[in-house]
Formats: structure tokens, C-alpha cells, sequence
């Protein structure tokens, strides 16, 4: 990956929807090259998709919990379905399996309501076997980005 990659990937990354040709200006290629390099990125999974990025107040899904997981053990079993359990709900959006105190899981999970979380929680809580759970409630998202930092890469 050159610094003309790093350019496209990070002018996508701020707007996927600027036109080619403004692309391919910025990048200082011709369009064709611009494309190319696109493809290529896209073929290599660098780009893996491109989404429309939305509020989630604004489509009524204004609580955001982080939900920490301690477990027993990690059997196949319990992976598998933990896998499943967790791409079956949609109101869980991000799993993270990390290192730390007491915790294996993060789970990022959004709703409409306290309550309506404390409804999926309980129903969350009947799917799996697990030592330990805490939630987290966001009272206030202070930095959000949607892109990677390509610039010390």
C-alpha cells in the first residue's frame, strides 16, 4: 500500500460518496488508475464494504450499554454457540473477545429504552452459560470515528 492508496482509502473513508473523478483529482491519478486501485483494494478485502453510517438517536435506538462477560470456560461447544447467540440478536452490534481482569467478552449493545434493555438482558441471560456479567450504560458518546488513522502506516 503507497501514500496514493492511503489517500483514496482515507478520502472513502470520510465520504464514500464523493464521485470518482473528485477521487481521482484529489489523489493526484487519472480515473482509471483511481478505479483500479479501488478494485484492488476491494478484491484484497482492504475495503471490506461501504455503508451508510447512522444515528442511532435518531432511528430510536438512543441507549448504547457495553456489556462485560466473565465465562467458565471456552469449549467448542460453548464458543459455537456463543457465536451464534450473538449474530442471532441484531441489537448487539459489536463482540469483542479480550484480556483483562475477570472480563473475556465485550459486547456493544443498543436499544431503544432501559427497559427494553433489561428485557434483552434477562432473555441474554437464558441463552449461555456464563460466571458473570456487568452492564455499562453510555451517558454521554464524547469521540466517535468511523475510519482508521492510515497516516503512521
Amino acid at each position: 500500500m503507497d501514500s496514493i492508496d492511503k489517500n483514496i482509502l482515507t478520502l472513502l473513508q470520510k465520504d464514500v460518496t464523493l464521485p470518482l473523478s473528485e477521487i481521482a483529482s484529489r489523489a493526484g491519478v487519472s480515473k482509471t488508475a483511481c478505479w483500479n486501485r479501488i478494485r484492488k483494494m476491494e478484491e484484497e478485502k482492504i475495503i471490506e464494504k461501504k455503508v451508510a453510517i447512522l444515528n442511532n438517536s435518531k432511528v430510536n435506538l438512543p441507549i448504547i450499554i457495553f456489556l462485560s462477560l466473565t465465562v467458565y470456560s471456552h469449549t467448542k461447544e460453548w464458543i459455537k454457540k456463543f457465536y451464534d447467540t450473538m449474530n442471532r440478536f441484531d441489537q448487539i452490534i459489536e463482540v469483542y473477545r479480550i484480556t483483562g481482569h475477570e472480563i473475556d467478552y465485550l459486547l456493544k449493545i443498543v436499544s431503544p429504552s432501559i427497559e427494553a434493555y433489561d428485557e434483552f438482558q434477562q432473555t441474554l441471560i437464558k441463552e449461555f452459560e456464563f460466571k458473570g456479567m456487568a452492564t455499562k450504560i453510555v451517558l454521554k458518546e464524547i469521540k466517535k470515528v468511523n475510519s482508521l488513522p492510515l497516516d503512521n502506516i
